[in-house]
């Protein structure tokens, strides 16, 4: 796009506040990614990048909020913020080494443009989903209330985008706890080829501020001095007084959503008249009435700049292409962790599963003072199941905390605090209730680590299962959703020692992990276990009975199936293994088992087509086929949905389906 030519300045400035140096250096960061965007443009058309979300006339928000910001503050981006990027200094070498898939990138090539993040910036990228990281926000802000550091955090968003759902929980949930949060809507008018007329109703998103019972305010985004202005005022007031703030940042996106879309949907004449409110122009003829910039200092601020973009592109561009052997993918899965097991020491006592479920909560909230439990209920009530009765009187509401009914946000939130410093956990009141937080767990939780270094430190527990006549949607089996995602590490133990040894390990664990606890054994179900604080070895299955004519291998109900199933069958015996982890799945146990028998019933409550046995089938067959004495057999629920009479529920289940396997295999 050739620079826009102005020749009556449009944009009315108040230089109040800001003496000649600080508009000078204003000004450097809103030429800055002016300047980096037309060599973008440039390579883009040779081929040399492959893709380019423009921000040209946009710089004023993106400069302007970061400018406004304490350098120690998190922002989330999006990805027309280059200037948010410049802003905070990030060097154009590795900017450009991501632009290109290059090692020296932020994601090793892995992501692309501004979808990344780094700590020594205190950025947060985004995801193509454009409103997860408005959640993250949340979480990152809550960290700050909870460590009482004064620090505001800023997250962006479109018009398009505030249409989302994670928009209006998350807003909710910051009004509702009081995070001191900027919520920056960047309102260009258009959501990639829509209109806005066609995107939402109301005038103005700050019409919105009300209805979340927070201070809305509107700002002419093109206008850098406004928006530095009207930035600083907020954070002064929410750093002293903690509340979130509805930033609605008026502008026009000059170039199409990303280069290969275009403009042609615009009306005609309409880019021509945005064009006279360009605010690098406006601010730069300002600065030359003004009698601050001349022609031969301009001249010079440029060519510094072109040299700069010129050393650091050349410097990624000689950084070779990424050989993909080298490249670490499969251990950039998971952040580095390697568990020291605590064995378990002292007295022992009887408890219930669900005891030992709020064993483990008590004592890792010992443990790590940093770790926050959010969930619908669980304060004063103690949780649909009781699990967290009594913690908000040893914890304090400020750690065990009560949600408004937004999964997603939630899980956000459990994000940010881990990108904060600290530990989360978020119960999810059923499985079944996962659906509405599905993507910020399979999106952001699970590849955040192999995408850009950050850890994921949250647990999400899952209360599951049938069996209670709960129907449809308070029974599902929804492990191997999340058994299929890698970066998630998933647990679901059978029994009160194992629950407590893996909750524990779990919060250790600086890795996201999804915690199945099954609902019928939480009150059915007693053991002795140690007292004191103790960890089971994640990744680890363990054998609860040897035998001899066949091998079940299960987890979670299952296991008690196939005890009580082969003390029917009592003239044989079964080698049952509890896998107790399903990501990563102890394969070395697993082939083990197999080779004892030769004959293997895979066993689970999920249903059948799609359930994790399908997969413990396929290794079994590929590892142990010469091992095998007969067909390996599944027994899972039937393909359908969870019914609710009990009749039909018992019908839906494996147990009697178990029976006729056992009786199948051993006539082998």
């Amino acid at each position: 796009m050739e620079e826009v030519k102005i020749a009556t300045r449009t944009i009315t400035f108040n230089r109040e506040g800001f003496d000649d140096s600080e508009l000078l250096a204003i000004y450097n960061k809103l030429l800055k990614p002016r300047m980096i965007e037309e060599k973008m443009l440039i390579l883009l058309r040779q081929g040399k990048i492959t893709k380019w979300f423009s921000g040209w006339g946009q710089e004023g928000i993106s400069v302007g909020c970061a400018y406004a910001m304490a350098m120690e503050e998190y922002i989330l981006p999006m990805h027309r913020n280059l200037g948010v990027f410049t802003t905070r200094e990030i060097p154009l070498k590795n900017l450009f080494a991501q632009f290109q898939g290059k090692s020296a990138g932020f994601t090793k090539g892995r992501d692309r443009s501004f979808h990344f993040g780094t700590q020594a910036h205190k950025l947060v990228g985004m995801i193509s989903h454009l409103g997860p990281q408005l959640g993250i926000a949340d979480g990152i802000a809550l960290g700050n209330i909870l460590k009482g550091n004064g620090q505001s955090t800023m997250v962006f968003t479109g018009d398009g985008g505030a249409s989302e759902g994670d928009f209006h929980e998350s807003l909710n949930v910051a009004a509702v706890w009081n995070l001191p949060v900027i919520f920056c809507v960047e309102n260009n008018c258009w959501g990639l080829s829509t209109p806005s007329v066609e995107q939402f109703k109301c005038n103005e998103f700050i019409d919105k501020g009300i209805g979340y019972g927070m201070n809305a305010v509107q700002v002419d985004g093109n206008n850098i001095l406004e928006v530095i202005r009207t930035v600083r005022k907020i954070n002064e007031e929410i750093r002293r007084d903690p509340k979130p703030y509805l930033l609605e940042l008026m502008t026009f996106r000059m170039r199409g959503h990303e280069e290969s879309s275009g403009t042609k949907y615009y009306p005609e004449g309409l880019q021509d008249e945005w064009s006279k409110k360009d605010p690098v122009i406006n601010f730069e003829l300002y600065l030359k009435e003004i009698g601050l910039l001349t022609q031969e200092t301009e001249n010079e601020i440029k060519e510094a700049f072109k040299q700069e973009i010129q050393t650091g592109f050349d410097a990624a561009n000689a950084e070779p292409q990424i050989d993909p052997k080298n490249n670490n993918e499969q251990v950039d899965v998971y952040a580095p962790f390697t568990q020291q097991v605590v064995n378990a020491t002292g007295n022992k006592s009887e408890k219930r599963f669900i005891d030992a479920i709020q064993d483990a909560l008590i004592q890792s909230m010992e443990r790590y003072p940093e770790l926050v439990l959010m969930g619908q209920d669980i304060a004063e009530y103690g949780g649909a199941f009781k699990v967290t009765e009594g913690l908000v009187e040893k914890f304090g509401k400020s750690r065990v905390r009560n949600t408004p009914l937004c999964e997603s946000a939630i899980v956000g939130s459990g994000l940010g605090l881990s990108i904060n410093g600290m530990k989360a956990m978020v119960e999810m009141q059923f499985a079944d209730f996962v659906t509405c937080g599905f993507n910020q767990i399979i999106n952001n939780l699970a590849k955040i680590h192999w995408r850009w270094g950050q850890n994921a430190d949250v647990v999400v527990r899952m209360p599951t299962g049938a069996g209670t006549a709960a129907g449809p949607f308070h029974s599902q089996s929804n492990e191997a959703w999340f058994a299929h995602t890698p970066g998630l590490k998933v647990i679901y133990p059978s029994n009160p020692h194992d629950a407590k040894g893996l909750l524990n390990a779990a919060f250790e664990d600086p890795n996201p992990v999804i915690f199945f606890e099954h609902k019928f054994l939480y009150r059915s179900l007693k053991q002795d276990i140690p007292d004191d604080y103790y960890t089971v070895e994640i990744g680890k299955a363990a054998t609860v009975s040897e035998g001899k004519d066949l091998t079940i291998i299960t987890y979670g109900m299952g296991v008690h199936w196939a005890k009580e199933a082969m003390a029917l069958n009592a003239e044989y015996t079964a080698e049952i293994l509890d896998l107790r982890t399903l990501l990563p799945l102890d394969q070395e146990a697993i082939f083990s088992a197999v080779k004892k028998t030769g004959k293997v019933i895979v066993l689970h409550e999920d249903c059948m087509t799609g359930g994790i046995g399908g997969e413990l089938v396929a290794l079994i067959a590929e590892h142990c086929f010469e091992f095998l004495d007969a067909p390996i057999l599944r027994v899972a629920s039937m393909d359908t949905p969870v019914p609710f009479a009990v009749n039909l529920e018992k019908q839906f289940l494996p147990q009697e389906r178990l029976h006729e396997a056992i009786k199948k295999l051993t006539s082998f």
